[in-house]
């Protein structure tokens, strides 16, 4: 999200008003021409978050034979719906998280497919609906979850309901918020909130100056409350295995994230999958039985160019990475 430069309650970057529900909401794919090389051609495929379509249909448009698409946002699947209406007869959406991909693929007859897709995190749509809560720009309730009728605790049961420690600990590990004890202790004593633009107010009055260019005082602790209600981490970790167990041999993994901590988590995983040993380098021989199960085609993950960068704002944190299975 680009910063807004006017001053706001408290000194503050003013609170923008939420676009119109009725709104385009169309979106551009982050590093789509990357996503289509690496899993083009494939017969079957699985876009686990497809939010509002716009990697699957650049990959069914580009040939792919058939598509499973997962969200967990009812919203974002009836605009992937009418977004990919052109190729439904190819087409199945599907409303389940996408740890639960196998269940899905077996549901179709699927036992094995050719890639899968993992764009991570929260997306534009959910950014530009107030009423999701996501957006610290815009004035909204305190939900942030991917779906409200999951019955989940929503952001604002966690910041109202947990102790200072609770809420320290939660905006260190999950935010990497260096003021976190700080932030803790100012929402403890002035809670309850209710509202996003109340809370990252709030928080911008409370964190110490400068701020970082472009980036809202309160990004961090946004960012920790919504891992924290949609068990982000631990989801992507229950799921990565999953995706491995359903590739055939050859078929590609590709995972875009966008912050540090989902990527240190795929790194890390696929760094342990292609090797055939994860003892201790102190045993004199091999007692874990494991054999490298993939191979990453990228050791390094791929960024956005400075020309997407510039055109498309939510590209400028994103990165791939792409394995193939043996």
């Amino acid at each position: 999200m680009s910063s807004d430069s006017r001053p706001g309650e408290g000194g503050a970057p003013a609170l923008r008003q939420a676009p119109s529900p009725h709104a385009p909401t169309w979106h551009t794919p982050v590093l789509v021409d990357a996503v289509l090389q690496w899993l083009l051609p494939a017969g079957r495929l699985i876009d686990g978050t497809v939010g509002a379509g716009g990697h699957s249909e650049a990959l069914l448009a580009g040939g792919a034979g058939a598509l499973l698409g997962l969200d967990l946002d009812r919203e974002a699947l009836a605009l992937a719906r009418e977004r990919l209406s052109p190729w439904q007869g190819r087409v199945t959406l599907r409303h389940r998280s996408y740890e639960d991909m196998r269940l899905a693929a077996n549901s179709l007859g699927w036992r094995e497919v050719d890639g899968i897709l993992l764009d991570l995190g929260v997306s534009s749509l959910q950014l530009d609906r107030a009423e999701r809560g996501f957006a610290l720009r815009h004035e909204g309730p305190l939900d942030m979850r991917f779906d409200p009728a999951s019955g989940i605790a929503d952001a604002e049961s966690l910041v109202n309901d947990s102790s200072e420690e609770a809420l320290t600990e939660l905006f260190r590990r999950f935010g990497e918020e260096r003021h976190s004890r700080r932030l803790a202790r100012m929402i403890v004593r002035e809670r309850p909130f209710r509202g996003s633009g109340e809370l990252a107010r709030a928080i911008a009055r409370a964190t110490p100056r400068p701020w970082p260019r472009r980036i809202h005082p309160a990004t961090r602790v946004f960012q920790a409350l919504r891992i924290a209600v949609n068990d982000e981490l631990e989801t992507l970790r229950r799921a990565l295995p999953e995706a491995l167990s359903l590739l055939r041999p050859g078929g590609r993994l590709v995972v875009i994230s966008f912050h540090s901590l989902e990527d240190r988590i795929v790194k890390h995983w696929l760094q342990q999958e292609e090797r055939d040993c994860v003892c201790p380098p102190q045993l004199p021989v091999c007692a874990c039985d494991q054999r490298a199960r993939l191979r990453r085609l990228r050791r390094r993950p791929l960024v956005a160019d400075a020309a997407e960068r510039g055109g498309n704002p939510r590209s400028r944190s994103a990165k791939l990475r792409v394995a193939e299975k043996l």
